[in-house]
């Protein structure tokens, strides 16, 4: 998640496919992994107007309508809203293939 705030989340899920198949090879249980890749990568990109392509479409648009939106002004509110989203789907994973 943290990575995925950082550098764009199509990229960098891209680029983890291998690492998680990798580690499926070597006998992790495969089907938290991708999960969690996929919340992770999906989620942390919330957290910064670079983290997802949505994030600059939005921030662009509001630029053209007149209310500019900054990238600490964007971290304020995102970055809150990722953190929360974060906890609640690592809660959800650890219970369902933890517990």
């Amino acid at each position: 998640a943290i990575a995925s705030a950082i550098v764009d989340n199509i990229p960098y899920t891209t680029t983890m496919i291998p690492v998680v198949e990798r580690l499926g090879a070597s006998g992790i249980p495969i089907e938290p992994l991708w999960w969690a890749l996929a919340l992770g990568a999906c989620l942390g990109g919330n957290a910064t107007i670079v983290g997802a392509s949505a994030n600059v479409v939005g921030a662009n648009l509001a630029v053209r309508s007149g209310h500019p939106i900054g990238f600490a002004t964007f971290f304020r509110y995102g970055f809150l809203v990722a953190l929360l989203s974060i906890v609640i789907a690592s809660a959800y994973l650890y219970v369902r293939y933890l517990w």
